[in-house]
């Protein structure tokens, strides 16, 4: 994951983890990988998620990005890769209001953590995808 400079920011996300096929067998099946911290004071107000290259060799792939070890679903929650047909923002259990709302909001800092399920992923042959965040972060002004 990469914070974007004030320039990049400016376009409405802070923070961008892009992950190719071969990432996400890197962390593999049932796999978790760290990809960002809420800072304390701080909350995600945007979390996207965009197929930049269509993934082949695999049509099981599901993500969950949040910030619960166990279940990291708060940001995005249970995302099919494979039928997405558009970029896909909020759909985690924090977002009940969509895009009106921060969710995941801390007074320590918080780990946000990418999941990745697909008993096939070690067959993928290609695929990307884009994650983007948008980081609230009060506790600078503290």
């Amino acid at each position: 994951m990469s914070e974007l400079s004030n320039n990049e920011a400016g376009r409405g996300f802070t923070h961008v983890y892009t992950a190719t096929y071969e990432d996400l067998q890197t962390i593999g099946n049932g796999g978790q990988l760290t990809i960002a911290t809420i800072p304390a004071g701080g909350a995600v107000e945007l979390a996207g998620v965009y197929e930049s290259i269509a993934f082949a060799g695999t049509t099981s792939l599901v993500i969950d990005v949040g910030t619960s070890s166990g279940d990291p679903d708060e940001f995005i929650d249970a995302l099919d890769v494979d039928g997405m047909s558009a970029p896909v923002f909020n759909t985690g259990d924090a977002f009940t209001g969509g895009q009106s709302q921060a969710a995941g909001g801390t007074n320590t800092a918080a780990s946000i953590i990418l999941e990745v399920t697909d008993a096939a992923i070690a067959s993928a042959t290609a695929g990307e995808i884009v994650i983007g965040l948008r980081i609230v972060d009060l506790g600078q002004f503290a």
